[in-house]
């Protein structure tokens, strides 16, 4: 079931007076459940195209719909409450609040969209402790948390409202390589209990998580690759068969 589509979809921006045209008439659909990594050399407009599909930025032309909404008429207000109520989001840098704990920042942005209440601080402590975080951590600030700890709380408030899709724009380019395997599982993880992730990396071990990978070039997808759920088959052929097609689209 799709969840997501675009109808001609343009991005463009303008630099020292000459538009450049990032996205340009670009058709597409996510599908409920599927774990959609974008990827792409640089400049390619993954990022740009996250932004756009989330909300989070508006198209020049064409359409977003999101189930059977037009999101791409919103207002940045009306935006900013669609976004709320269906997404969560996960970048490379997290943003937590300084001046707030661990379970602070999570709390923070769900009672923006739910009323405090002695369930939603249960739920978001047992969600800390399910990404790894123990009791002490919960009264941390954010410079007392490593990069991969950090990440971790982010995760949990981005899914602590229960989006319809978790958007991640590159969310393991600050981490090292083990706190990179803990968060990728716990995505891998959230994924197999049905959330729906659509994930911008130009990192094959990142990319390997997916079941689907859109390549993008010159502003549109010039590739469509299809894997299993991750865990499901050989990593070793499963990597070999995902190199096989990012080198076929010149990665």
């Amino acid at each position: 079931m799709s969840i997501l589509r675009t109808e001609k979809l343009c991005k463009s921006f303008s630099n020292g007076g000459v538009q450049q045209h990032v996205i340009k008439n670009l058709d597409l659909e996510i599908m409920e459940g599927d774990f959609t990594v974008i990827m792409g050399s640089s400049g390619s407009g993954k990022s740009t195209l996250l932004y756009a599909l989330s909300g989070m930025d508006k198209p020049n032309m064409g359409k977003v719909f999101f189930g059977d909404t037009a999101i791409h008429n919103f207002s940045n207000d009306e935006l900013a409450v669609f976004r709320r109520g269906n997404c969560g989001f996960v970048f490379q840098s997290v943003y937590l609040l300084e001046n707030q704990t661990v379970l602070d920042n999570v709390l923070t942005g769900a009672l923006i969209a739910q009323k405090n209440s002695p369930e939603l601080v249960k739920k978001a402590k047992d969600l800390l402790l399910k990404v790894g975080l123990n009791e002490e951590d919960f009264k941390k600030y954010p410079n007392q948390l490593s990069g991969g700890e950090a990440q971790r709380v982010g995760i949990v408030r981005a899914i602590i409202n229960d989006p319809k899709i978790l958007f991640a724009d590159e969310p393991t380019g600050q981490l090292n390589s083990a706190s990179s395997k803990d968060v990728l599982d716990i995505f891998t993880q959230i994924h197999k209990k049905g959330q729906t992730i659509v994930m911008v990396t130009h990192d094959l071990k990142t990319a390997l998580r997916g079941t689907r990978v859109l390549y993008l070039r010159d502003g549109g997808v010039v590739g469509d690759f299809g894997l299993k759920a991750y865990g499901e088959d050989d990593i070793k052929e499963r990597r070999e068969k995902l190199s096989a097609f990012l080198e076929s689209m010149g990665w």
